[in-house]
């Protein structure tokens, strides 16, 4: 069993309308993490869709944009795919760029929320870890904190990543940072508390009335992650970890400027198919 890996889990009883770190089956997290994301679209939307905008691609809560940092490399004429896409913002601002872009989510209320806008880009409900395309007809792929927060398998979607990408393809990925998971989700000066170890792995979980898992997101160390996309064939060539900026006051869940100054909140890794 290598670094980072638990072994079978197995299951344990939980309260009904509980939160909190706990060790959930693999089945059982992925689904959840699933039908969330569909039964809260409108609600998500409504409280962040201003901030992430009808056609932008925005890497994290931070507001670093893709047309500033440009981690995707160029993108007129290439095809690209978005994995985890939500209402697909990001392939809107693809698409204006003169790419062929393709967006996939597991969430169709949130597939069905994109369709209102323009320009239209193909949206298709999908597994991350189950793409329904042939190999090697992508020459990008990204994913702004979709998928692999809410997958108990992430080398699944780097190897299905993989497969679909051309060689020397790019697969660029922003997750929540993982020295944000120490911390408890307070912006505030309250925040500043390291309350988990780092190495504590269980996923953060919200159960339903009947105790069953309604809500999963999982923690990975900065090396989980490195050894997940390695495993998958991929090499990593940037990690990038947006600061802060001055002037931007927005709160976000656990980010806001006044942990932001401090602590990272985002990592984005910056991939290619070896």
């Amino acid at each position: 069993m290598g670094a980072g890996q638990t072994g079978p889990v197995t299951p344990t009883p939980l309260p009904p309308r509980w939160a909190g770190f706990h060790a959930v089956p693999d089945d059982a997290g992925a689904r959840a993490s699933r039908t969330w994301w569909d039964a809260n679209a409108q609600e998500y939307l409504a409280e962040h869709g201003q901030f992430l905008g009808v056609a932008d691609l925005v890497w994290g809560p931070e507001g670093l944009r893709e047309s500033e940092a440009r981690l995707l490399g160029p993108l007129e004429g290439r095809r690209v795919l978005e994995v985890g896409a939500g209402s697909a913002p990001c392939s809107r601002w693809v698409a204006a760029q003169g790419a062929h872009v393709v967006a996939t989510d597991v969430a169709p209320a949130m597939l069905a929320a994109g369709r209102e806008h323009e320009p239209h880009v193909p949206l298709l409900a999908a597994d991350a870890r189950a793409l329904p395309f042939a190999d090697g007809v992508f020459d990008v792929a990204f994913t702004s904190f979709g998928a692999l927060p809410f997958v108990p398998d992430p080398e699944q979607v780097h190897r299905e990543v993989a497969r679909v990408l051309r060689p020397g393809g790019r697969w660029v990925f922003s997750v929540t940072h993982p020295v944000r998971w120490m911390f408890p989700d307070d912006p505030s000066a309250e925040g500043m508390t390291v309350l988990r170890p780092y190495f504590d792995r269980r996923p953060y979980v919200e159960t339903d009335e009947h105790g069953e898992p309604a809500y999963a997101e999982y923690h990975r160390t900065l090396g989980d992650h490195v050894r997940a996309l390695v495993a998958g064939g991929l090499v990593l060539e940037d990690l990038v970890e947006p600061e802060w900026p001055e002037g931007h006051e927005r709160v976000w869940g656990g980010w806001g400027p006044v942990r932001g100054r401090f602590v990272p909140g985002t990592a984005v890794f910056v991939t290619r198919l070896a």
